[in-house]
């Protein structure tokens, strides 16, 4: 009777299952069209992403590269205008960035910056260097200081001083010393001698082995001698 039993549920247990598979390729047979459909359009943006990387992406990465190297040249010679311009054969940063973007990588926007700078485009300058990315972090405190000496150029020493700061901050090395000597010259100009002063003693402490401590000592009895 055990036995009889154990057959009867096996046997509805088979049914259960028969019953599933039937209803699963009912649905699949009702709803082919739609899976084909879906399964194609997969493959069709599949083969257009890899399409996309391969014969445009990658292709204009190789030119911005090349474009690149010829307008680091030019900047590593000082030549800051044909750098930033281009000579009317090879692009230089300003259209390298306008025509290839982030496939030109991030530095782009820094060197452009930089070449705004020595022309003393104080805006045009800060506008390009916002826009910088780069993970290296002694280049993003770099590029941030740069932006603390385009806002010296607009003297707007209140932003000055908050990007000098931050750039101590993110380097933690012997540059720091340099952005805090830039922070406290602006806060000079500010009239904000304290503060001006305790830039100077965090170089003097905390970066004794920096250039710009060993002669800040000027910077700190020109402030306490008034």
């Amino acid at each position: 009777m055990a036995n009889t039993k154990l057959t009867e549920q096996e046997a509805a247990r088979q049914e259960a299952i028969q019953e599933t598979v039937s209803k699963t390729e009912q649905f699949l047979n009702e709803n082919k069209k739609t899976f084909y459909g879906v399964l194609i359009a997969a493959l069709v943006i599949g083969l257009g992403v890899l399409a996309y990387t391969q014969f445009i992406l990658k292709p204009q990465q190789k030119d911005a590269m090349e474009q690149m190297y010829k307008a680091e040249a030019s900047f590593a010679a000082g030549e800051y205008a044909l750098a930033l311009e281009g000579d009317g054969n090879n692009l230089g940063f300003a259209d390298i960035a306008k025509k290839y973007g982030n496939k030109a990588g991030s530095a782009v926007n820094f060197y452009a910056g930089l070449c705004e700078l020595q022309a003393g485009n104080w805006q045009a300058a800060i506008d390009y260097l916002k826009k910088y990315n780069g993970k290296d972090k002694i280049l993003a405190a770099r590029a941030t200081a740069n932006i603390g000496d385009a806002y010296v150029g607009l003297q707007n020493y209140a932003e000055a001083v908050k990007c000098f700061e931050k750039a101590a901050s993110m380097s933690d090395n012997m540059f720091s010393g340099e952005y805090l000597l830039k922070a406290g010259v602006a806060y000079e100009e500010m009239g904000n001698d304290a503060q001006a002063l305790a830039c100077y003693n965090k170089i003097k402490e905390s970066y004794p082995n920096s250039i710009e401590a060993y002669d800040i000592d000027k910077y700190i009895s020109r402030i306490e001698s008034k």
